[in-house]
């Protein structure tokens, strides 16, 4: 496997410094010839990126034009509270898909098995109001995770109940949610489901816990980027995260730079991803960290880096509707032009149903640009809750330099402080 990571490497790097005017003068100042790597500790050599020079460097970071029909430009919130822009290769969602679908087989998914996903979907009312929509070739059932009231959650289970054996794919935020219904409700889940696969948000072991004991069965996670760079999933006979090789070359680092190979010891996930040659994010700070296991599993045999313990990356902030559902950030989060030109953004709730987007104005922001933010946004929201918008000239972030993207003041509604966060 070395030896195959290592092609791919000089493949990865080459391409970069021949096409991309950014990687070209980093790789000469530190003297770095891609060719000329020989081994993967090779790659210590290379400097180190993150969301801050991709803001700087991004066109020069690509190697092919922006406006290539093989590109499609990318925006996420990142992990900072600032937009993140950067491009991706058109077919990239297919080779990522076959990685996913071969992760979630360790828990008992097959393709082709129907899944019920509750997700970041905007998903519209049939004519009876139910939150519904169905792909047949995928055989996914959508359920509007904009809409958790009790009422629809009921539906929600009501229907799941009818789709034959199935997986749930979900946020962690809106399992935890049905979960929660469940309980408060008296009501037992459907006994068609043989499994939960959880993505996108921090996983907690107290809200693992009680989901698998409301719905009996497995709760399975990966781990991974929209940068696409380093992609994990959770081992058949544990909770420990094994990376996938083949999809990127992973390193975890401690303060000092210096890789992680002590057990137990934590370190910053660094990413260099195979995917994503138009663009390249090479030894990339996610900001995530987790602790070193081992380089291999004694339970399943695979000898893959094993990780656990993920923290950093989206966090389980909820706005609150008017009728007391919950709305989950990941949820909101927009991966296209709707913050183009915001340099920050928050909201900040006091009132069930309502709340005010703090914003910090970028270059060129303005009124038309607020007027997309309350289109775009309100389009998910469906009327459940509305906001008003302020320009602010800073949005303060935690202790930890971490963004909090609900400033949640509502009496009794669960906040996470960052010590369970970040290590």
């Amino acid at each position: 496997m070395s030896a195959y990571q290592l092609q791919q490497l000089r493949v990865l790097l080459s391409c970069a410094y021949e096409k991309s005017a950014y990687y070209r003068r980093a790789f000469d100042e530190h003297g770095f010839a891609p060719q000329a790597m020989k081994s993967l500790g090779d790659m210590r050599r290379v400097p180190l990126t993150d969301r801050r020079l991709v803001r700087q460097q991004l066109e020069g970071m690509c190697t092919t034009s922006l406006d290539s029909p093989d590109v499609e430009m990318v925006s996420t919130g990142g992990t900072s509270g600032e937009p993140f822009r950067f491009i991706h290769p058109v077919g990239r969602s297919a080779v990522e898909y076959a990685y996913l679908v071969t992760s979630w087989e360790r828990a008992g998914y097959q393709l082709g098995m129907p899944m019920g996903v509750l997700r970041g979907r905007v998903v519209e009312p049939d004519r009876n109001g139910f939150y519904h929509e169905h792909d047949p070739v995928l055989r996914h059932h959508y359920y509007g995770n904009f809409h958790m009231s009790d009422e629809n959650m009921a539906r929600y289970l009501e229907h799941i109940a009818t789709i034959g054996s199935c997986f749930l794919h979900v946020y962690p935020s809106s399992v935890a949610m049905l979960a929660r219904f469940c309980l408060r409700a008296g009501i037992e889940p459907p006994g068609n489901i043989r499994g939960i696969i959880a993505e996108s948000e921090i996983v907690y072991p107290e809200q693992r816990k009680m989901v698998e004991e409301v719905f009996r069965c497995r709760y399975f996670s990966c781990y991974g980027h929209t940068e696409k760079l380093v992609l994990a999933s959770e081992c058949e006979h544990s909770h420990d995260y094994h990376v996938w090789p083949t999809y990127g070359y992973f390193e975890l680092l401690d303060d000092a730079g210096r890789p992680v190979r002590t057990p137990g010891q934590r370190g910053e996930i660094v990413g260099t991803g195979f995917i994503n040659t138009v663009m390249p994010f090479i030894r990339y700070r996610t900001g995530d960290w987790a602790t070193y296991v081992g380089d291999r599993c004694d339970a399943c045999g695979r000898e893959h880096v094993l990780v656990r313990d993920i923290r950093g990356h989206r966090t389980q902030e909820v706005l609150v509707t008017a009728d007391g559902s919950e709305i989950s950030w990941t949820a909101l989060n927009m991966h296209d032009d709707t913050f183009m030109r915001v340099r920050q953004f928050q909201f900040v709730q006091e009132t069930r149903g309502r709340a005010v987007l703090h914003v910090v104005p970028g270059a060129g922001y303005s009124d038309e640009d607020a007027c997309r933010i309350q289109r775009n946004l309100g389009r998910k929201l469906d009327g459940q809750l509305t906001f008003t918008i302020e320009s602010v000239e800073a949005i303060m972030t935690t202790a930890g330099g971490k963004a909090i993207y609900v400033d949640q003041r509502i009496p009794g509604v669960q906040v996470r402080d960052e010590a369970t966060e970040t290590p």
